[in-house]
């Protein structure tokens, strides 16, 4: 029937704690100083906001194990990946382990800018979803809609894109392929040569053969 925290002001080096099954209907201002924490049982209380909740927890860089459920805020429906996001240290969220999926639908619904410039840069990994995609609706702000961008081609015609690509280089694209466009003639040259030795001669066999040497064959590939 515990319904504050006050008598744990001074339990700075505590690494587990368990306070399930109580009456517990706030804990800001409570539980932030518990920078140790690793286990943090809190289910089957009366904790209703879950922005202060997490708020509350954000400093606790070690917390591994976290359990919410059976508490009014549990019942919002993005209550997971909201958790999942603002503590990113969590890998056991009311008795499931978080997943890779999980963390990257999480990044789509709090910070799906930074989500989108994540994929926009096209480092070579292909993407599952379209750029811009949400998943859900975000309590968290929304960014400003996207200026349009034609296509670079369309742009600038016969001109080289290659010398007209600092103005504007930092703008958003529409189409993923204008961004990759951009990307790959902004990313450094790598050669690859490779050559058949059983195909060219020794130093002894090149001493002891009178007639001229034919040119061994070598193979580069150039990639961007």
């Amino acid at each position: 029937q515990i319904q504050d925290l006050t008598f744990l002001v001074k339990n700075y080096c505590l690494t587990e704690l368990y306070l399930n099954n109580n009456e517990l209907t706030d804990i800001s201002g409570a539980l932030k100083h518990l920078c140790s924490l690793q286990i943090l049982f809190l289910h089957n209380n009366e904790l209703k906001k879950l922005g202060k909740t997490v708020k509350e927890l954000k400093g606790m860089i070690s917390l591994q194990t976290l359990n919410l459920f059976q508490n009014p805020l549990a019942y919002d429906p993005d209550y997971r990946l909201y958790v999942i996001y603002f503590l990113p240290s969590v890998q056991l969220l009311d008795r499931k382990l978080v997943t890779p999926r999980e963390r990257e639908s999480a990044l789509h619904l709090c910070n799906p800018q930074r989500a989108w410039v994540m994929q926009s840069i096209a480092f070579g990994k292909r993407a599952d979803t379209s750029l811009g995609t949400t998943v859900g609706s975000s309590r968290c702000t929304r960014p400003a809609r996207r200026p349009i961008m034609p296509s670079v081609l369309e742009w600038f015609g016969s001109v080289q894109v290659k010398d007209m690509l600092c103005s504007f280089c930092r703008v958003p694209f529409e189409d993923p392929k204008d961004a990759v466009l951009v990307r790959a003639t902004r990313r450094s040259l790598m050669e690859f040569s490779s050559v058949d030795w059983n195909k060219v001669a020794t130093c002894q066999e090149r001493r002891l053969k009178n007639n001229a040497e034919e040119p061994f064959e070598k193979l580069t590939v150039q990639f961007r």
